[in-house]
């Protein structure tokens, strides 16, 4: 059966070994638990965070927030007032349609789940006891009327395009994401290592499809459909 896999050894959570290192993030981003208006005091790039962060103070409190695309330094934003502008938060029921928003919160006071990364955005599609947001992968998604979400869209877009020039760049990069920077292809790998690995030349060797119940060790390659229950009709 061989050995349990980096990947799913990082999705237990439960190594610091696979966790980004919290010594190189300034703090929380997230929402503020506060209702008025603040300045934008510094737009600096954090280690671990690929878009911009912008320090935020409000009276007698400093908080973090992702930056938009076109916010700057001395800037005025708003967290709660019915002010419909890029930087400002608001809940989503207080935005109207075909309004571009980034950081949306999975529940209200969560402070903030969805869409966070550099270049992203999503659009409020419509408006009622839920709220349809089109996320970035063009999914659907229905929110709580009072999940807050940041008018605009993220700064630092293109950010993948620039390229790497060279390995030990790319090690760097992932470092503070706490992440492999190369992978390595199963079959390439010795049959300890990866069940694909092994053989004569590279080939997976069985079939590559695998069901849900199968173990750790065994759960890589293609995933079997999920078995559909049939619902009973009620009389």
């Amino acid at each position: 059966m061989g050995k349990n896999l980096r990947g799913q050894r990082r999705g237990r959570g439960t190594s610091p070994t696979y966790r980004s290192p919290s010594h190189r993030h300034p703090g929380p981003v997230a929402h503020p638990a506060l209702r008025g208006t603040g300045t934008v005091a510094e737009i600096f790039q954090a280690p671990g965070h690929t878009a911009p962060l912008a320090l935020v103070r409000y009276d007698g409190q400093q908080v973090l927030m992702i930056a938009c695309d076109g916010l700057q330094v001395g800037q005025q934003v708003t967290v709660g007032l019915p002010n419909v502008d890029r930087g400002n938060t608001l809940a989503l029921a207080e935005i109207p349609e075909g309004t571009l928003v980034y950081n949306i919160e999975g529940a209200p006071g969560d402070g903030g789940r969805f869409v966070r990364s550099a270049g992203a955005m999503a659009v409020i599609v419509s408006r009622g006891e839920r709220i349809v947001v089109q996320l970035p992968s063009g999914q659907f998604r229905l929110f709580h009327p009072q999940c807050r979400a940041v008018i605009g869209a993220v700064a630092g877009a293109g950010r993948g395009e620039k390229p790497f020039t060279k390995a030990g760049t790319k090690v760097l990069a992932f470092r503070s994401f706490s992440k492999a920077p190369f992978t390595v292809r199963g079959v390439a790998k010795n049959p300890v290592d990866h069940p694909h690995g092994g053989g004569s030349h590279q080939h997976v060797g069985r079939p590559s499809t695998v069901g849900y119940d199968a173990p750790p060790g065994r759960k890589v390659g293609r995933m079997s459909p999920r078995p559909r229950r049939m619902k009973r009709k009620s009389r």
